[in-house]
């Protein structure tokens, strides 16, 4: 539950930045959105879950 909050926010930042500094149109993060919760509710959503879990996964498994 942590991870999945912290990618949100983490996205949120991204696309209000890309508003800002690169010329986003709002609509288009409006149809982003909502490309987004179409995804959750389709039956890619825990092929989705897995991935980024996994991703999540190999990025904390890696030593510097």
């Amino acid at each position: 539950m942590a991870l999945s909050i912290s990618v949100v926010v983490l996205l949120a930042i991204v696309v209000f930045l890309l508003i800002r500094k690169s010329g986003l149109k709002a609509g288009h993060a409006a149809i982003c959105a909502l490309l987004g919760f179409y995804l959750a509710s389709s039956s890619l959503s825990d092929s989705i879950t897995t991935l980024t879990t996994n991703v999540a996964s190999m990025i904390a498994g890696l030593k510097f």
